[in-house]
């Protein structure tokens, strides 16, 4: 009896009912990206036609699309679905990636996080200068909103030359450092990111990311040695419970830092959805009964949502789904799984952040005989896992 939650990073499936108050009013990244393929927009040397994802749309994908939407996008009807499928609306404020997650986990957000104004410069003077004087640093660059692909093709040069971070924000509550991992170095990188991790913690910042690249003048590159430096959620998750009642816990990818690495147990890392998967299945090998895997396949959302690269977007689907046999092939009968996402990144979508959508909830296990249905909060993710565990009860949710 183990519990698997797999996060597909950003993969919304239609718009949340307060979307118009984040400018996000039909936004719907799985629909709109199906819709795409169809019209042969997403047509290159290795993929073409309808978006192809059958083992999601066994699972009850395009029927949990209906419930969120009013329709199946295109290539994704099912005669009729295997698992148990339903769609849940986020009941925290923003559309961020700790947020999704915590209330995942049963901690819907209480409180506003803290957020950078669009001014140039962006952050407090004082956070500036206290930063370059504990870090030793001769200045940071950028210090505005920007795209961590753009902002490191305009600064890379620079920051080379002067050894002055590129630091950056978004629509997120986000503080982000980039630097090249040999000219600045990695550990370095790490070093004055815990630094403005402290400083941060007054104004309510919800991450300090450490975004190292790598390259040349013709050309930089993002590397997957990323960190994510987080404030710890305010109340106990699903993985505190599971800890707290001494059971197995192995997280994937980048959970381990969403949670501040509280309950999160042995965390396995990969450089890519495709290694995430590879750790995922060797998790899963090695799960012990009454124990909780938490993975995050975070590709979707930061290669090609925040890129807004919708055929990418789309192979990397086809080709998340495509594996998923393995993982079936992996699940004892008394196991339960959920397949979901923290939030949207519609690559259709103007702009380049988070769009605040609903998400799928796509069931195997547990009560066959209970639908999921339209969810009011992710937080119902978390109490069904800590239902079917039995570690007792997150502070909020209604397990289905």
């Amino acid at each position: 009896m183990r519990a698997i939650i797999l996060v597909m990073d950003s993969v919304g499936i239609g718009s949340a009912p307060d979307a118009s108050l984040y400018d996000d009013l039909g936004a719907e990244t799985i629909g709109h990206i199906a819709e795409a393929c169809a019209r042969g927009q997403c047509d290159n040397a290795t993929r073409e036609g309808p978006l192809l994802v059958p083992n999601l749309v066994r699972l009850g994908l395009g029927e949990a699309c209906r419930l969120a939407s009013g329709q199946v996008p295109p290539g994704l009807d099912a005669p009729e679905a295997e698992g148990r499928f339903g769609c849940a609306v986020e009941v925290s404020k923003g559309k961020d990636t700790p947020s999704g997650h915590w209330e995942l986990a049963g901690v819907p957000v209480p409180f506003e996080w803290g957020y950078f104004p669009r001014t140039i410069p962006c952050f407090p003077e004082d956070v500036v200068k206290r930063l370059c004087e504990r870090a030793a640093l001769p200045g940071i660059l950028g210090n505005c909103h920007a795209s961590g692909t753009e902002i490191i093709a305009r600064l890379g040069d620079e920051h080379v030359r002067s050894g002055k971070p590129i630091c950056y924000t978004s629509a997120d509550s986000v503080f982000q450092i980039a630097a090249h991992e040999d000219e600045f170095g990695l550990k370095r990188l790490y070093a004055v990111s815990e630094i403005a991790r402290e400083l941060l913690d007054p104004f309510n910042i919800g991450r300090v990311i450490a975004r190292p690249f790598r390259g040349s003048h013709s050309g930089y590159v993002r590397t997957h040695n990323r960190r994510d430096y987080s404030v710890p959620p305010p109340d106990q998750t699903i993985l505190d419970l599971a800890t707290a009642a001494g059971r197995d816990i192995v997280t994937i990818g980048k959970i381990g830092d969403i949670f501040a690495h509280r309950g999160t147990g042995r965390n396995l890392k990969g450089d890519g959805n495709d290694a995430l998967f590879d750790r995922t299945l060797e998790g899963i090998e090695a799960l012990s009964d009454g124990g909780l895997l938490f993975a995050n396949f975070t590709d979707f959302d930061s290669i090609y949502g925040h890129r807004r690269d919708v055929t990418g977007y789309a192979t990397a689907l086809e080709a998340f789904d495509g594996r998923l046999p393995e993982l079936f092939l992996r699940l004892r009968s008394d196991d339960f799984l959920i397949i979901t996402a923290d939030h949207g990144c519609d690559p259709t979508w103007k702009g380049t952040d988070h769009t605040r959508e609903q998400v799928p909830v796509l069931v195997l296990g547990g009560d066959r005989l209970r639908e999921v249905g339209a969810r009011l909060s992710f937080s119902d993710v978390g109490a069904s896992i800590a239902a079917h565990l039995k570690v007792g009860q997150v502070p909020n949710g209604r397990a289905f």
